[in-house]
């Protein structure tokens, strides 16, 4: 079965289907409505052939649906009927649960995703457990404002990692992983990783997008918000 995968970011979406090599994206921001993103899926995937869909979304999903908009979005997500849109099977992951399931290995794995805002995840004993850690306060603000995007342009690089190390050291006295991960498009701007931390690639999202396709004993088990 060939699976396109689609990962939505704040600022593009991102697509790769099976036997392609090269993945396509385009343009996302505060005024894409879920009608927009079809239309643009449609379109630059055209010449790929696909028998079903793995979206990771950027926001809460309970059960395989969106149940809250994305905050880097317009809206409009939580009733639109994706299946029924694109015409095939579709299985919707939280676009963090996605990636962390991408790269996880063994143990207790906390994935974090530096990029527009803060994705947060863990994957324990190969069970994806989405979590919302970038809206919980932190000094004056909340994870998100000090570590997302936002933060970086409003504190500048230096601070901005010396920020990252002190979430990524929080996040591990209270969680206690076996493993850190930090991915999404800027870990690239960390001149080295916090302690027991490793980088993350944004093509680990279109394997955690494979991977939920995956059937018998290699299909990854998501409980929870999806």
């Amino acid at each position: 079965m060939n699976i396109l995968v689609i990962d939505i970011g704040g600022t593009h979406v991102k697509l790769l289907a099976s036997g392609q090599t090269e993945r396509r994206a385009f343009a996302s921001g505060s005024r894409m409505t879920p009608a927009r993103f079809v239309s643009g899926v449609r379109r630059i995937t055209q010449g790929w052939k696909f028998d079903a869909i793995a979206v990771g979304y950027p926001g809460f999903v309970l059960r395989g649906r969106p149940v809250a908009e994305p905050h880097n979005l317009a809206s409009g997500w939580i009733r639109f009927d994706f299946a029924k849109a694109f015409r095939k099977p579709i299985r919707i992951i939280n676009d963090a649960a996605m990636q962390a399931l991408g790269s996880y290995r063994k143990g207790k794995m906390l994935f974090l995703g530096l990029g527009t805002g803060l994705g947060s995840c863990m994957v324990v004993d190969g069970v994806v457990e989405p979590m919302e850690l970038a809206h919980l306060p932190y000094r004056k603000g909340t994870f998100e404002d000090y570590v997302g995007l936002r933060g970086l342009e409003r504190l500048g690089k230096k601070r901005w990692r010396k920020e990252v190390g002190n979430v990524v050291d929080i996040l591990t006295l209270a969680l206690e992983p076996d493993d850190i991960v930090l991915g999404g498009g800027n870990v690239v701007k960390l001149k080295e990783l916090p302690p027991l931390c490793r980088a993350g690639s944004n093509d680990n999202a279109f394997t955690g997008g494979f991977r939920l396709w995956e059937d018998g004993k290699k299909k990854r088990k998501a409980v929870g918000k999806r």
